[in-house]
C-alpha cells in the first residue's frame, strides 16, 4: 500500500482518484502532481513502483496538504474569532456564517433541536 503524506492510499483505485484521499488535494491538483512526476493518470496505485511513488511524494510535498493545511485553517478561524469580526462571532456561537437563514434550517451548524416548552395559560 502506498503511503503519501501520512495517508494510506487505496491500491485498487486509479492514481488521480487515489490522491484525492489526501486532505488538500482535489482532482485538478492530483492531475498536476501526476503530470510533474511523469506518472500516467489511468494507472492503478497497485501498479506504481517505488521510484514513481517517490516522485509523487516529492511533487505532493510542494503543496500545503494534510496536517499543515488543517492547522493553517484552524489558525485562520482562531484569528477571526480573536479580532471579533462578524464571521468570528458566528464561528464562536456555532451559527452559519455565510448569510444563510437560521429560523428554519441550519441544523448542521446549530446541532440537535433543543425544545423549549410553552408557558401554561392560567385557568379561571
Amino acid at each position: 500500500m502506498a503511503r503519501i503524506a501520512g495517508i494510506d492510499i487505496p491500491k485498487q483505485k486509479r492514481g488521480v482518484i487515489a490522491l484525492t484521499y489526501i486532505f488538500g488535494i482535489g482532482k485538478s491538483r492530483a492531475k498536476d502532481i501526476l503530470a510533474t512526476s511523469k506518472v500516467s493518470e489511468d494507472t492503478k496505485v497497485s501498479d506504481w513502483n517505488d521510484d514513481e511513488i517517490g516522485r509523487i511524494r516529492e511533487a505532493a510535498a510542494s503543496y500545503t496538504i494534510e496536517g499543515e493545511l488543517r492547522s493553517e485553517t484552524q489558525l485562520n478561524i482562531k484569528r477571526l474569532m480573536d479580532i471579533g469580526c462578524y464571521r468570528g462571532i458566528r464561528h464562536r456561537s456555532g451559527l452559519p456564517l455565510r448569510g444563510q437563514r437560521t429560523k428554519n434550517n441550519s441544523r448542521t451548524r446549530k446541532g440537535k433541536r433543543k425544545t423549549v416548552a410553552n408557558k401554561k395559560k392560567a385557568t379561571k
